[in-house]
């Protein structure tokens, strides 16, 4: 995956925006506010902070060396990825599940509207 690719599939979620708290060399992918993802795209290697279920974040690590304890971030709850290192499919499905998770956080009025076409 690229990280032309990885920057599109972050920003095909409804309501996700990129924003640069950190400069313009780190990408922060949001939902409503709520980070889902970090990235500084241009970096080599390529990697990706996402948000993870604690059990999960750890039964990867233990699986896949290309995943890590998340860098400057709630070791528990996020993990960082090298993205070259794994299937784009499983890097995919991460994003994803990392979405899902901040999403599953928010209040009902803001799930509702993310609901709405």
């Amino acid at each position: 995956m690229t990280p032309q690719e990885l920057r599109a599939l972050c920003l095909e979620f409804n309501a996700s925006t990129e924003e640069f708290p950190f400069g313009p060399e780190t990408s922060v992918f949001k939902v409503l506010g709520k980070v889902f993802a970090l990235s500084a795209l241009d970096g080599r290697p390529l990697t990706v902070n996402l948000k993870c279920d604690p059990d999960d974040a750890v039964r990867l690590r233990e699986e896949h060396p290309a995943i890590v304890p998340g860098r400057h971030m709630n070791k528990r709850h996020w993990n960082t990825l090298t993205v070259q290192e794994l299937p784009g499919r499983m890097v995919r499905e991460l994003v994803e599940d990392s979405y899902d998770l901040v999403v599953a956080g928010l209040p009902k009025t803001e799930r509702l509207r993310l609901d709405r076409p």
